[in-house]
């Protein structure tokens, strides 16, 4: 199938994004890269009257790091971040992450800040951001606000963004030198969504630690108790059976088979922790 017609637009800044979303009343859409809206189109699952385009606006792509801090802006591409983009001392985890998306051809054009406003609970950016405690900075004719990545996703595909609201970027405080991080998902062919993923970030020099479980059917969870118990551990390792019940109170898994891959994830998530 082929895209319902509808009129397009090329913003030259973020105000005139914002503009046009407004203008729409609620039927524009934005495209970046449109690696995810593109398919939507074409199977008419999305219908806007307005496309606005926002790949050339630069103040989309801009990666600054301000003191503790890091701001991503939200054009930056897969690709970006996977060759270098951001600062050595933040990359971590956020490179690791960039280098499994899809594939190369879909990292070149596909951007963090279209992941998440996607909100496609199989992605790795939502699953990540959240671990790292991030938040986005949103844009609307009322102004700027800011948003944590864990309360952005309200359900798949739907986030709280209202319908004339841009993310503009997305902030993250900075781990230390000291800091470890693993990433594990399964997915039954590489370059495809995962079936279930998960994140785990320790920082001791700040007391931080966040265990994050991704699945297909809802938005990331974080696993506090596990988080809990894996920073009082001396030896940061958890019992199988702690993960086991953590999964299943976090009501995740839609079956046995489904607590056993979440389990094993998460197991083997912490397990690579350890390694470190």
């Amino acid at each position: 199938m082929k895209p319902a017609p509808f009129e397009y637009w090329r913003a030259t800044s973020i105000d005139e994004a914002v503009q046009g979303l407004a203008a729409s009343a609620g039927t524009a859409k934005i495209i970046a890269g449109g690696q995810s809206l593109g398919p939507m189109l074409n199977l008419r699952l999305a219908r806007p009257s307005v496309l606005i385009d926002i790949a050339g606006v630069t103040e989309l792509k801009r990666v600054q790091d301000v003191g503790g801090k890091l701001f991503i802006g939200a054009g930056t591409t897969h690709a970006a971040i996977e060759d270098g983009v951001l600062p050595a001392s933040a990359a971590g985890l956020m490179q690791a992450v960039a280098r499994r998306i899809a594939y190369r051809a879909v990292r070149n054009r596909g951007t963090i800040g279209g992941s998440l406003a996607h909100a496609d609970p199989a992605a790795d950016w939502i699953l990540a951001l959240t671990a790292l405690d991030a938040a986005v900075s949103v844009r609307g004719p009322n102004g700027k606000r800011s948003v944590p990545v864990q309360s952005l996703m309200r359900a798949p595909f739907t986030t709280v963004l209202a319908e004339d609201e841009l993310i503009v970027g997305i902030e993250t405080d900075k781990l230390s030198s000291t800091a470890v991080w693993s990433h594990q998902k399964f997915s039954r062919k590489v370059g495809k969504f995962a079936d279930a993923a998960a994140v785990v970030v320790l920082d001791d020099t700040s007391g931080f630690c966040r265990i994050v479980l991704g699945t297909p059917d809802a938005p990331p969870v974080v696993m506090r108790s596990l988080a809990e118990a894996l920073l009082s551990d001396s030896k940061r390792r958890l019992p199988l059976d702690a993960i086991y019940s953590a999964v299943q109170t976090a009501g995740t898994a839609a079956d046995s088979f489904d607590i056993q891959l979440q389990t094993t994830v998460l197991a083997r998530a912490i397990e690579k922790l350890v390694l470190q």
